[in-house]
């Protein structure tokens, strides 16, 4: 692992996290565990989080993967957040609000331009799964 240790991810995650920008948004989530290139979340569906239907929202879902993935990157011996060049998502089963998710990302290869990842949000009490993503970002050379 770089030099990041799991406090100074976590304050990273949080400064992430206060910042006036879009990632605001995810402020209810909480880093439970890390390991290189594997962090875990966990995150409760409130009514900022929902759709009009009240369920996690698809884009909501996406930031998810997003930063949780990126997230991951961080934590490995490179160190990298890259650069989003692909992102997909595929959504099996909708969190309502009240429900605690816990997103899961895994590096699955980190090239020497280009790092893939993969993230499963589960239904924490069920473990049924809600949406799986894959990302893959450009590391620069």
């Amino acid at each position: 692992m770089g030099s990041l240790t799991l406090q100074s991810l976590r304050e990273a995650m949080k400064s992430l996290l206060d910042s006036p920008g879009f990632d605001r948004v995810l402020d209810k989530m909480k880093l439970l565990s890390a390991t290189p290139g594997k962090v875990v979340c966990e995150m409760k569906v409130e009514e900022q989080h929902t759709n009009r239907a009240g369920t996690l929202h698809g884009g909501l879902t996406a930031t998810l993967v997003d930063v949780v993935s990126t997230t991951a990157l961080l934590y490995t011996e490179r160190g990298a957040p890259g650069v989003s060049v692909d992102m997909n998502i595929t959504y099996m089963s909708a969190a309502k609000m009240g429900e605690e998710v816990l997103i899961t990302a895994q590096v699955l290869k980190q090239g020497r331009s280009i790092a893939f990842a993969s993230v499963d949000l589960t239904n924490k009490a069920t473990g049924k799964l809600i949406a799986q993503g894959r990302h893959t970002k450009y590391l620069g050379s």
